[in-house]
């Protein structure tokens, strides 16, 4: 039987037989399904992924028709980081020109909202340029990203260095402090681009702090949309699981800490966002079809409870794609074409 070329989550090649290509798909579902109380994948899921591991071919796509809508983070970022030395105006301009991209997103260098509101009034007249030169929907995005708000960047004690000192309720105090400035910088700065003519918002790597961070994203979301009724928002998440940094935080009576893609999707919708990107990260130490079978898992149950577009987040460690800014192909090929076929997505 001939051999399978995959890689390990870190993008470091291995050979994989049939028997052992399938062993990985069966544990990486049972994987995801122990740990979010979700149906694992189907007989018809695992032969469909066994198929496409099983291809020769390096470069893999969809079915015509199959075809979907994708949106991106950070998109002048990704160019600074390959050392395409433009400004921002012109990178959305390639994205869209020379790469074809369905959406674009102008972020500032710093892409958190915090460092963004002080310069904001700048942001607004770049944001009025990009949409006349570019016809693709423009969305802004930025982080919550609580961590800025700790001191010594920002006002309030910093919980990393208060929780080893058993100041467990100050930890919380500062948390919770932390989310309320972090939801007035979001609708602040969100506000203020939506107003300058933005087709979106992205709120990106929500829940990087935790279930405070998650929590901002939320509240800020709830506001936005009933300030601005047609505003669309986009709520991409950091991590599979909401890690209690906090603990105590709910939303809607909802406890934030422990929740999987399929539960963080009922909040989203009820907090009023529009696109939803769920993640499932990357065990750099396991092989693409353990990480995809696993992701897939995820993904599939949270397509199954949605109202509202999926776009799954695939690149840099999480989605199975190997931990790298920019994964190689026949892993990224894959990856995709599985997630799309299976899931039945809106978008990545």
């Amino acid at each position: 039987m001939a051999s399978i070329q995959t890689r390990f989550g870190d993008g470091s090649p291995v050979t994989m037989s049939r028997g052992e290509l399938r062993q990985d798909l069966e544990e990486g579902t049972a994987d995801a399904a122990e740990r979010g109380s979700v149906a694992p994948l189907t007989e018809d899921d695992l032969r469909r992924l066994e198929d496409i591991f099983a291809s020769p071919h390096r470069f893999l796509g969809v079915e015509p028709g199959r075809e979907i809508v994708l949106s991106y983070d950070g998109t002048p970022l990704k160019m600074k980081r390959a050392q395409v030395n433009v400004d921002r105006l012109q990178s959305l301009q390639i994205y869209e020109k020379l790469m074809g991209a369905d959406t674009l997103e102008m972020g500032h260098v710093d892409y958190s909202f915090k460092p963004v509101k002080p310069i904001v009034t700048f942001e607004q007249p770049l944001m009025e340029q990009v949409l006349s030169v570019t016809t693709a929907p423009v969305f802004y995005g930025a982080m919550p990203n609580l961590g800025l708000y700790s001191q010594p960047d920002g006002p309030f004690p910093n919980p990393a260095e208060l929780m080893p000192r058993g100041q467990i309720k100050e930890a919380q105090e500062s948390y919770e402090a932390a989310v309320e400035e972090a939801v007035k910088d979001i609708v602040y700065v969100c506000g203020a681009l939506y107003e300058s003519g933005a087709d979106a918002i992205i709120l990106d790597t929500v829940g990087a702090a935790g279930d405070a961070d998650v929590l901002a994203g939320l509240k800020a979301t709830e506001i936005l949309t009933e300030k601005y009724p047609g505003i669309c928002v986009e709520l991409g998440m950091a991590s599979e699981f909401i890690l209690g940094m906090h603990s105590g935080l709910s939303y809607k009576g909802v406890r934030l800490a422990g929740l999987y893609p399929h539960d963080q999707l009922k909040l989203a919708q009820q907090a009023g966002a529009r696109i939803f990107g769920p993640v499932c990260n990357t065990n750099s130490g396991k092989s693409t079809p353990w990480n995809l079978s696993r992701a897939i898992t995820f993904m599939k149950a949270c397509c199954e409870e949605a109202d509202i577009p999926i776009h799954v987040n695939m690149g840099m460690g999480v989605g199975a794609m190997t931990v790298h800014d920019h994964p190689p192909l026949d892993v990224a090929s894959r990856a995709s074409k599985a997630m799309v076929e299976i899931c039945r997505l809106d978008g990545l």
